[in-house]
């Protein structure tokens, strides 16, 4: 009797601070979603324009990203990058080509304009990345990316799971 009263406790306690967690993961998304629309209000495009500029300076290696690839790591569907991308691109932000390998699979990659713009937000960028993870040293911000993406990875296999489960 005492062990179960002494369970629920502890499992009422997990569940507060799962909760707490939560709301905390809200809270900085909808930070998140403010700094992307100011760097996007500085370059004259939307924040999920700007969403997906970050997705190609981040992954494109020289050849282009692949249009499934950027809305995986964006989570929007591909013909949302489709349509965001074919507007970036008569802005002047974004080339898009077939691959050579396959022509139904369309490559993104970033104009001159864009690299252009992205150095100029360089260095006000950083001083707000430092700003923010200023209590935290590179070990422990190793450590605390590697629990977020652990968790990410769990979140995802829980939305499979739901999925599933109904």
């Amino acid at each position: 009797m005492l062990q179960s009263r002494l369970v629920k406790k502890t499992a009422a306690k997990d569940r507060a601070r799962i909760v707490q967690f939560a709301w905390t993961i809200v809270s900085m998304n909808a930070y998140f979603e403010k700094i992307h629309q100011f760097w996007a209000k500085a370059l004259g495009i939307t924040a999920p324009q700007w969403s997906i500029i970050v997705v190609l300076a981040a992954l494109d290696e020289g050849e282009g990203v692949p249009v499934n690839v950027v809305s995986k790591k964006a989570q929007v569907h591909p013909s949302f990058v489709t349509t965001q991308s074919q507007a970036l691109e008569k802005q002047g932000f974004v080339r898009r080509k077939a691959s050579s390998k396959d022509a139904r699979i369309v490559l993104l990659s970033l104009t001159d304009k864009s690299y252009k713009q992205l150095a100029e937000l360089a260095s006000r960028r950083q001083d707000l990345d430092a700003f923010i993870f200023q209590d935290l040293d590179e070990a422990a911000l190793l450590g605390l990316v590697q629990t977020l993406e652990g968790l990410d990875d769990r979140f995802a296999k829980g939305v499979l799971k739901l999925k599933l489960d109904l």
